[in-house]
């Protein structure tokens, strides 16, 4: 009977382990595996919503440098019959107009109308005139000047041209910049510009220079390959004197220097540099 009752004890312990075993959760029997499921992730939400990569921004490159945009106007005939191409010009910003006078295909001379002053231009008795909003208005020596309200006020910058001895083109031009002179080939090129900053230049033998005599400032052409005579003209492209200078007799230390055109101006005062000696009789 006590067999029996220990067998008895036996099998019910067994048997209440077992009921142990089978009370406990299942995870536990995992314990190195997390028994919590990863969180859902739904789209939009707990993911960042996906940005389209930024590009610095770039400003659009320009050329400091780039020349001038020119358009064409109109043309006018002028009072000779020659034509003035007229241009607006926009250069950083702001507009002017210029004035392209051409005797058939040979372009003479250009008018620049700037900071609201009239450009005046002046050839073999032509006389033209640009004005600041682009109008063109020429006469003939002899004929009635017409004088448009914007040409009367102040700042007007004047110009004449002319040939000169040695078959260039002087252009003189007196302004709210000063005066100064423009030299150039008879086809238009430019050779040098001179001011009284800057008052000479040379150019294949050849001098020109911008001198002050007193309040007026003259234009002096010199021939240095002919010994050095000499043209001296004013601001209106007039010639008011002129310096022939003589070949030097044997036993004489200096060559003679004869002046006209100037009465008592002498070639010191013109800045040529040399003395005026009398003319002989």
């Amino acid at each position: 009977m006590r067999s029996i009752r220990r067998t008895t004890l036996r099998t019910a312990a067994v048997v209440a382990g077992a009921a142990t075993v089978l009370a406990l959760p299942v995870g536990s029997a995992f314990a190195d595996s997390p028994a919590v499921p990863e969180p859902e992730v739904l789209p939009g939400i707990e993911q960042p919503p996906v940005q389209p990569p930024v590009r610095p921004s770039v400003k659009p490159w320009v050329d400091s440098h780039a020349a001038p945009a020119r358009v064409f106007v109109t043309a006018v005939r002028l009072a000779d019959g020659s034509v003035a191409k007229v241009y607006k010009v926009h250069e950083a910003g702001r507009s002017h107009f210029e004035a392209d006078i051409f005797a058939g295909s040979t372009r003479l001379d250009t008018l620049v109308g700037r900071g609201g002053a009239a450009s005046y231009g002046q050839n073999n008795g032509l006389h033209v005139v640009l004005q600041p909003n682009g109008t063109v208005t020429s006469w003939m020596d002899g004929a009635p000047k017409p004088v448009p309200q914007a040409e009367k006020r102040v700042g007007v910058e004047s110009s004449v041209r002319f040939g000169m001895p040695d078959g260039r083109i002087a252009k003189l031009v007196d302004g709210p910049r000063g005066k100064y002179a423009v030299i150039s080939m008879p086809n238009g090129n430019v050779l040098g510009t001179i001011d009284l900053k800057r008052p000479t230049t040379q150019n294949d033998g050849w001098t020109y220079k911008l001198v002050r005599d007193g309040k007026r400032v003259k234009f002096v052409v010199i021939d240095g390959r002919g010994g050095g005579n000499s043209w001296v003209y004013d601001f209106g492209g007039r010639l008011i004197e002129t310096y022939a200078v003589d070949a030097p007799k044997p036993g004489k230390g200096h060559a003679r220097v004869v002046a006209s055109g100037g009465g008592a101006a002498s070639a010191g005062a013109a800045g040529l540099g040399f003395a005026v000696l009398p003319a002989r009789g």
